[in-house]
């Protein structure tokens, strides 16, 4: 049995700043990864699908050229280079944090399976065979999860795709049927679209995007059907069954014929092989692993990081979830999650947004609020670039002026969310921003007009 200061199992965005912070800081540790460096992110997650997300942008682009007086003779799309551009990023993002980590002091990277064996101890079963047994006083997970795979008659015949999977065909599908609405389904959705697939997204539940307000939900869903996506919703899939070279989906009332099917109905916790039952390690009902706000689990000196324990499953509340774990370790701080603001981005392009509370979620909790919107053909640079779909949204708490939340479904949406962000963080309110001195024209100027009309 080999003794380790720190046990990591997983190489997530946690995981791997985690590890060499802590090695760096004169502790032995141990970093254990069964397939990949660089987990979801860097090789099924962000990196590879705003590399695809960005060939579709170009595709998009090229086809509206004329819009902007440049006339081409075409669009000729070479599905196999465009694949081929997205591994190569992904193969360079991996080596480079492999090789970080492997030459890191007090840090041993083991690639292998592993699982508790015990209360503090972890069998190893590493890529040659070797089986290793390991102990250490801390022990880290952010092991991260894998696609849901819904119980639908039928799907387990038929050659279907996951958000994991579909990165690598080298082909472009005649139609594409998306069963679910998640973000994942709609990036993907108005990809494929947009490089000439029929696109078909079949959604169960009766309300689009049901986390966004309804008003920023309908805006996305009107870009994506200008650009072709056809959405059906409260429509469940009844089963599914091979029909000549394609697919036939079963829903009520009726049936879709697709070339392709790609299943985008969530993601569920890398946990069941990692035998946590042996540490005494509480997960919930659906396998995610249940911590308090410090990260820690039931079991002293056992952390989970990332997605593994539920809630937003994203790359920056990873590496957000490494700082607090460190800090509260080593520089003997009380970081919690308590209070961290919710933030993401939908990368449709128009890109949207997201921090904070949503319209529904303040009047929910009473409070006394402002709204302010535009629509985004009021942003001048928006409208001298010929980039006018979306609408701009923020959420004003009407008693001290502070911004409490934001949707920005525009071009650079993302960047102009993290502007206001930043407002948020640092208690500046909605007038200071009116008022401040924007460069003209930039996206940024237009928090001048979305706070103008609020008195």
């Amino acid at each position: 049995m080999v003794k380790y200061d720190a046990i990591i199992i997983g190489s997530g965005q946690a995981a791997n700043p985690l590890a060499k912070k802590l090695a760096e800081a004169g502790w032995k540790t141990a970093l254990i990864e069964k397939k990949w460096i660089g987990g979801t992110c860097i090789n099924v997650g962000c990196t590879p699908t705003k590399t695809l997300v960005a060939s579709g942008r170009v595709a998009y682009l090229v086809k509206r050229s004329a819009d902007f007086g440049i006339h081409t003779t075409g669009v000729s799309i070479n599905i196999e280079e465009v694949i081929k551009r997205k591994n190569a990023h992904v193969s360079t993002a991996r080596e480079s944090s492999t090789k970080s980590l492997l030459e890191t002091d007090n840090l041993d990277l083991i690639f292998g399976h592993a699982l508790f064996s015990g209360p503090r101890e972890i069998t190893v079963t590493k890529d040659d065979g070797a089986v290793a047994v390991l102990t250490a006083d801390k022990i880290f997970l952010n092991t991260g999860t894998r696609p849901v795979t819904p119980s639908i008659p039928g799907l387990a015949d038929i050659p279907y795709f996951t958000s994991d999977t579909i990165m690598d065909l080298e082909e472009i599908p005649r139609h594409l049927a998306i069963i679910g609405g998640s973000y994942i389904a709609l990036e993907f959705g108005q990809f494929y679209r947009r490089l000439g697939s029929e696109v078909t997204i079949i959604e169960n539940n009766t309300r689009f995007l049901s986390k966004e307000d309804e008003d920023i939900a309908a805006a996305i869903k009107a870009i994506l059907e200008e650009d072709g996506v056809r959405i059906c919703l409260g429509v469940a899939v009844e089963g599914v069954a091979r029909e000549g070279n394609g697919v036939r989906l079963t829903v009520k009332g009726g049936a879709i014929s697709a070339s392709h099917v790609l299943v985008a109905t969530g993601r569920l916790p890398e946990t069941a092989a990692l035998n946590v039952a042996a540490a005494g390690i509480a997960i919930d009902k659906h396998g995610f692993i249940v911590v308090n706000d410090r990260l820690e689990t039931n079991v002293a000196g056992i952390y989970a990081l990332g997605d593994v324990k539920g809630g937003p499953q994203f790359t920056h509340i990873s590496y957000n979830d490494h700082l607090i774990v460190y800090k509260n370790l080593l520089e003997k701080a009380h970081c919690s999650t308590a209070g961290r603001l919710p933030v993401y981005c939908l990368f449709t392009d128009p890109e949207l947004g997201r921090v904070g509370l949503t319209e529904a979620q303040a009047r929910e909790k009473g409070m006394n609020i402002k709204v302010a919107t535009i629509p985004a053909s009021h942003i001048a640079r928006a409208w001298e670039n010929d980039e006018t779909r979306g609408m701009l949204k923020a959420i004003v708490n009407a008693d001290d002026n502070t911004i409490v939340g934001v949707a920005m479904l525009s071009v650079a949406g993302g960047e102009l969310m993290s502007i206001l962000q930043m407002a948020m963080v640092g208690g500046i309110t909605y007038d200071v921003i009116r008022d401040a001195v924007f460069a003209h024209p930039t996206f940024a100027e237009s928090l001048n007009n979305l706070f103008a009309g609020l008195k």
